[in-house]
């Protein structure tokens, strides 16, 4: 009855409203974009997870959005009890609209991670920074005073300023991260439970902006993230509670993602050598609210792990568009020896 109770409030405990910067809806799948601190902390010695995003699918002007992350743990026991360091790498780029505005951003992160005593519970702290870019080419787009009244001349001057231009600029991220294991602490099956929380600050340094070559400057908001995510057996049966809350404020903006999977563990990992993981099918809805149901299905197996979700736009947005946007994930964990370290004998 705990574990319902933790599950429902983390499901209802944020407000409602819209984002700013880019988002992806699986967020179980993108914990570098929602908190540097989750560099390092996962089963496993090293991570790396894609995400594509493919929004308004169908529509003639297409938003694409992609993503790549990698991170390993330095200094990691396999029994997960001692002090350690979590190093990332966060690539993204994303494309959209007539003019083909483009964000592009690189990052590096570190974080260090201290399990309290074999207990299950576990801390992180991280920062990350990088350079982003920004671009357009307006030579694309298209203006109502450059009709002629027969046709359309692109010769004809738009009167709009500039003609867009490229720029960089430095970006600065931390967060903290706290996680509990309960899985650490017995070897009973289908009685495991895990809960993760956590806060991240994005664009702390408020970095500016320059558009029109030059002539406009603004500054970028900060963005904060609060996140939490509660995954519970239920126990006697191999089916899984996933729940996930993820709440975004930037500037005037604001944005709450939902999501609620049901997983279904089809083969059993080992509870002592932790040389095999739990393999499983998940399927659920993620929500944005006010804006878009989203039906996901997932798939974990031999540390690959899939996930396609769908987003219904449920928002005001459908007026003008009535389709919505595909995104897929793959992440690959290695579970084994670690590639950058000696390799262990297995017991």
């Amino acid at each position: 009855m705990i574990r319902i109770v933790t599950i429902a409030a983390v499901l209802l405990s944020c407000s409602i409203g819209y984002g700013q910067d880019l988002h992806f809806s699986q967020t179980s799948q993108t914990p570098l974009f929602i908190n540097p601190a989750a560099a390092g902390v996962f089963d496993g010695w090293e991570r790396i997870t894609v995400n594509h995003r493919n929004q308004w699918l169908g529509a003639s002007t297409q938003f694409m959005t992609t993503g790549i992350s990698a991170d390993m743990n330095i200094g990691k026991n396999r029994m997960g009890d001692k002090a350690h360091v979590g190093l990332g790498l966060l690539l993204f780029n994303d494309i959209g609209g007539d003019s083909r505005f483009g964000n592009q951003n690189g990052s590096l992160t570190v974080s260090g991670i201290l399990p309290m005593g074999g207990t299950g519970h576990l801390l992180s702290a991280g920062v990350q920074g990088g350079f982003g870019q920004r671009s357009a080419d307006f030579d694309e787009l298209r203006f109502y005073n450059q009709f002629n009244g027969a046709d359309f001349d692109p010769n004809i001057n738009s009167g709009e300023p500039g003609s867009g231009r490229s720029f960089t600029y430095i970006d600065a991220n931390a967060g903290l991260f706290y996680m509990y294991d309960a899985n650490q602490n017995t070897f009973a099956r289908n009685n495991n439970f895990k809960f993760k929380l956590g806060v991240a600050g994005y664009h702390l340094n408020k970095p500016y902006l320059t558009y029109s070559n030059g002539l406009e400057t603004e500054r970028l908001h900060r963005k904060f993230v609060a996140h939490a995510e509660v995954i519970s057996d239920i126990v006697g049966s191999d089916f899984a509670i996933d729940g996930t809350v993820v709440q975004t404020i930037q500037g005037g903006h604001y944005q709450t993602i939902l999501g609620l999977m049901m997983r279904y563990r089809f083969q059993n990992g080992g509870k002592i050598t932790m040389l095999n993981q739990d393999a499983y099918f998940g399927f659920g809805l993620y929500s944005r609210i006010k804006d878009a149901i989203i039906p996901a299905v997932m798939v974990d197996w031999k540390g690959f792990k899939f996930g396609v979700s769908y987003d219904v736009t449920i928002s005001a947005l459908r007026q003008a568009y009535t389709g919505g946007s595909l995104e897929f994930s793959l992440t690959y964990r290695n579970l084994h020896n670690a590639i950058f370290k000696t390799k262990k004998r297995r017991m």
